[in-house]
């Protein structure tokens, strides 16, 4: 086989390769769609273990860099996420179109000087509540709105 052969064959996989890569969906975030839950797991390197409910399941999904847990309603929507670890999980990740959101409110409490306190955001069509220190953070986020019957906010850990 000639070098331009080899040169074409591995520009095929190159381009198989882009192809493959573009089309894994985006992963499940907050108010997004279940089905890409996998990436989640693929992405934090970690197991995933499903809790069913009554109206929804939980995903959980245990990595090095922490715990996530993605709540799904019976209609195949993420509801609600929560997390705990030693760092932060990729917020823009799990916030999906409500990273914005998420984004503008730390920014407001860190330019109030309020030091290390929780960020805490009660917003009609969202709820936040994120905090902690080095090798210790925590919280959740969900959509208030559409909470199964029977689930607390309290629940969501």
């Amino acid at each position: 086989m000639s070098k331009g052969q080899m040169g074409m064959i591995q520009c095929g996989f190159l381009v198989v390769a882009l192809i493959l890569a573009t089309a894994f969906p985006a992963r499940a975030a907050l108010g997004g769609d279940a089905s890409t839950i996998q990436a989640d797991q693929i992405h934090m390197q970690g197991t995933r273990r499903i809790i069913p409910a009554d109206s929804y399941t939980v995903h959980e999904i245990q990595a090095a860099t922490g715990t996530l847990r993605e709540y799904i309603s019976s209609q195949g929507i993420v509801f609600a996420v929560a997390w705990h670890g030693p760092w932060l999980p990729d917020m823009r990740q799990i916030m999906g179109s409500y990273f914005e959101q998420y984004s503008q409110a730390a920014e407001s409490h860190h330019t109030a000087r309020l030091g290390r306190r929780p960020v805490m955001v009660e917003q009609p069509g969202l709820v936040i509540q994120s905090g902690g220190h080095l090798r210790s953070f925590a919280g959740k986020a969900y959509i208030p709105d559409m909470l199964p019957t029977g689930l607390r906010a309290e629940d969501i850990q």
